[in-house]
């Protein structure tokens, strides 16, 4: 499980963040100054950090240089200024990305897959991957949607997994292939019979997740708002 640091000093912002996270499969640690950042980057050693540009002690942009210096630990900077050179300074100084205030806990969570996925490679499937009223526990092999089960051949079970584990992001026909069998195979539409067995298991109302195709590509995992 990777080990996330949130740090800002507006309790708000740090509770949506961690609920969204945790929510998603991640073990979230915190922080509220520059100092007490760097004393829990130290000792957690987080899989990346996201960290508020403006904060109490020791501001965001010292903290940045001084993990930068100690570690390659991936950084997101927090900011609620949107001028650009203040996102310049912040990826000049270090950090991987940014993220502006006040932003969707939902484009958080994408920004934090996203990076781990670059830096670390393939982030590694939680697991119990909960969306909305959905929950997969990957080593007990069970889905369960509205609190009821749902029976799910060996093969939907894992295409729902790797959809499910990256929402929003898209994933062609050959990446699913390869992720469910090893290697991509020719008969790539056994995917969309999948896809059409999937839908009709999860779609039983208009809250639950849906399975979106993306023409010409493949498909992507989606929450309903």
């Amino acid at each position: 499980m990777n080990t996330i640091l949130v740090v800002d000093d507006e309790p708000k912002i740090v509770r949506l963040a961690r609920d969204y996270l945790e929510k998603n499969g991640y073990r979230v640690v915190t922080a509220s100054d520059g100092q007490s950042a760097l004393t829990t980057a130290r000792r957690e050693k987080p899989d990346l950090v996201v960290l508020d540009l403006m904060l109490p002690i020791l501001d965001g942009r010292e903290v940045c240089k001084i993990l930068r210096r100690e570690s390659d630990v991936p950084i997101i900077m927090l900011t609620a200024l949107a001028e650009e050179v203040d996102q310049i300074t912040g990826l000049e100084i270090g950090a991987d990305d940014y993220i502006t205030k006040p932003f969707s806990p939902r484009a958080l969570v994408a920004r934090v897959r996203a990076m781990l996925r670059r830096t670390h490679g393939e982030v590694k499937v939680p697991a119990v991957i909960r969306s909305g009223t959905l929950e997969i526990d990957t080593e007990k092999y069970t889905a369960i949607l509205n609190n009821k089960p749902i029976q799910l051949t060996p093969n939907e079970f894992k295409l729902l997994t790797l959809l499910a584990s990256r929402i929003g992001q898209t994933l062609t026909r050959e990446q699913l292939l390869e992720d469910m069998h090893g290697a991509a195979s020719s008969v790539d539409r056994s995917v969309d019979s999948h896809i059409k067995n999937l839908r009709k298991k999860l779609e039983v109302d208009t809250n639950s997740p849906s399975i979106e195709t993306v023409y010409g590509i493949g498909y992507r995992f989606v929450e309903q708002k």
